[in-house]
Formats: structure tokens, sequence, C-alpha cells
């Protein structure tokens, strides 16, 4: 066989295949195929919960521990402020608080002692007192007895049974009790002005107690105080609140930020969601709970389980992003697919693809047995 032969044998071969080909690829895109009437698929982005950690309190970001893509975990520091300032009033209120404390120890000794000191001594003069009271009532009943005996004696001296002169001495003593009598009298007014004088120093003693009771009041403000400075130094070290990945740094070390401004964002992997939009003609076969299938196009083998979360009851206007089948649909519903497990592949606006069953079937095992979307 001569080399020309071949060389038209060869042609004829690849004009053929090439004709088995262009047929082929013109009957697949005449006869394209269809999507099971139980299946709702549509093409969708990954959304989900952007958390911002803000700053509560304005400061100079001292410390940034984590990048944009890094995996956190709840209650793990990311970033911390300069906390100076703070560090330096928590200190001077530490100072003002131990300085306090040894005012209040030196003040409450001193009026624990000043009180027992002055409950002794009123307690004393009003013993004294008492004592003193029952030495007046005794010297009565003598006095009175004293008189009696006076006049027992007169009463004899009449009868010449008995003498002036213990007449004279009878007299004499009822004079002497009665001097003693007003000299135990003038001492018991004594006695009373100095127990009421004990009472007025115990009452001032006890008053003194206001000023232990203001010292505490102090400290407490000052520990108020200290705790809101430390709740500040806490607040300025900020925290992820979740499990989750770094989705964006937003400030850098040295840089100044205000109250209430982020310093990073961070996502949580189980806020992940799919978001897809479908016609109002599909809308209706779709509902809350029903099961779907979540591909990406990394992983076109690989469905991730999925369920229905939420079906938006009011249509919109078809976003740009969003391709519907026909033209003449300018109306959708957004509708979210929630996987059933986290996917660690996932990250916000990546493109998927959702696939609902609504009906008697099965999900796909693949995307090769949808059509082309």
């Amino acid at each position: 066989m001569t080399e020309a032969k071949m060389n038209r044998k060869i042609i004829i071969a690849i004009i053929t295949a090439l004709v088995i080909i262009s047929g082929y690829l013109i009957y697949k895109k005449l006869n394209p195929k269809k999507l099971p009437p139980y299946l709702v698929a549509a093409v969708g982005r990954i959304d989900g919960d952007d958390i911002l950690i803000n700053t509560k309190y304005p400061g100079r970001v001292l410390l940034l521990r984590v990048d944009t893509g890094d995996e956190v975990k709840k209650g793990e520091v990311v970033a911390k402020l300069d906390s100076k300032e703070f560090e330096d009033k928590l200190k001077a209120l530490e100072y003002q608080i131990k300085a306090k404390e040894k005012e209040l120890e030196f003040t409450s000794e001193k009026v624990d002692k000043t009180i027992k000191k002055a409950t002794l001594n009123v307690k004393i003069k009003t013993d004294e007192l008492n004592a003193l009271n029952a030495q007046i009532d005794a010297f009565k009943k003598v006095i009175a007895q004293d008189i009696r005996d006076e006049k027992r004696i007169a009463s004899l001296v009449k009868r010449k049974l008995a003498k002036e002169h213990d007449l004279e001495l009878a007299k004499l003593k009822t004079k002497t009790d009665k001097d003693k009598l007003k000299g135990l009298e003038a001492k018991k007014e004594a006695l009373k002005k100095a127990v009421k004088v004990a009472n007025k120093d115990l009452q001032i003693a006890k008053a003194a107690t206001k000023n232990v009771e203001a010292l505490k009041d102090a400290i407490n403000a000052l520990n108020s105080q200290k705790n809101e400075v430390q709740t500040i130094i806490n607040e300025l070290t900020l925290k992820s609140p979740v499990n989750g990945y770094v989705d964006t740094k937003i400030a850098n070390v040295g840089e100044v930020v205000g109250a209430g401004m982020p310093v990073v964002s961070v996502i949580d992997p189980k806020s992940f969601y799919l978001k897809i939009y479908v016609d109002e003609l599909t809308n209706g076969k779709i509902k809350v709970g029903q099961k779907a299938e979540i591909f990406l196009d990394s992983f076109p083998n690989r469905p991730i389980k999925a369920v229905v979360s939420k079906i938006a009851k009011k249509a919109e206007f078809t976003p740009k992003e969003v391709e519907v089948r026909s033209d003449r649909i300018t109306r959708v519903y957004e509708v979210h697919l929630k996987p059933l497990e986290s996917c660690k592949y996932f990250k916000l606006g990546l493109p998927a693809i959702g696939v609902i069953l609504t009906g008697r079937g099965n999900l796909p095992g693949s995307l090769k047995e949808l059509p082309e979307m």
C-alpha cells in the first residue's frame, strides 16, 4: 500500500470520527438531559453569619494573634488593645483601697476600745449609784430609828427614868446621821451627773461607728471603680465568641480603633447555608424540612446532605447573579439549604449547586446525574 493511500485512509477515519462526535454533540444539544420532576436544582452561593468582634472601648491594637483564614476556638484571644492607661488606674485604685483598709482597721480598733471603755465606765458609775442608793435607804431607816429612840428617851426623862445626858446623846446621834444622809444625797447627785456624762461619752463613742461605716462605704466605692476598670481591661482583650475561622482581618497592629469598631470578623461553620433562588412555578413544590443535597464544583461526586431550612414568604426580582431557565420569569423566592453537618470546605460566597427532593425518588449521588446548569 502506497503512502498516499495510507494518508487518505487516516484522513477519512479522522473525518468519520469528527462527524460521529459532532453528531453526538448535536444530539446532546438538541436533546439535553432533563431534571426528574421530583427534583429541584439551582445554583447559589454559600452564606452564613459573619460575626464582627468589636471593641467596646477605644484603643490602639497592641497584639493581633490571628490572620484571615485562621481557625479559632471559642474563648480564644484574637486581639489585645493597649490598656496601660487603665492598668495604671487599677494600680492607683488598689493603692487607695489598701490605704483605706488600714485606716478602717485602725479606726475600728480605736472605736471598739473607746466603746468598751465608755461602756465599762457607765457600768461602774451605775453600780456606784445603785450601791449609794442602797446606802441612803439604809441611813433613812437608821434615822427613822434615831427619831424613835429620841422620842422614847425624852419620854423616859420626863418620868425621871433617864438622864438628860442620854437625851442629848440621842439628839446628837440623830443630827449626825441626818448630816451623813445629806452628804450621801449630795454624793448621789454627783454620781447621777457622772452617769449622765458616762452615757453621753458612750453615745459619742457609738456615733464614731459612723466613721467606720463611712470608711466601709468608701472602700466599697473604690472596689466598684476597680471592678469597672478591670472590666474595661478585660474588654480590651478580644476573644472569639464561637468555634470557627477568621473571615476578615479588619484592623492591624498599631492602628487606633474607636469604640464599637470591629477588629476581626469570624465565621461559625454551623451557621453556613446555601442560598438559592427558585422561580414562582417551582416554589410551590418546596417545603421546609425536605431533604436536599449540596454539590461543590471541586467535589462533584460528594453530595453534602442538607435540608430546606427557610423559604421566603415574598417573591423578589431576580438578582443579577442568578440565572433562571426562562427570561420571562422575573420574580423568584429565596430558599436556604442547611447542611446536616459542618463542612470544612464551605466559605462565604463559594458557588454551589443545591438539589431538593420534592417527591418520590432519590437524590443524585453525583453532579453527572444532573443536567448541565
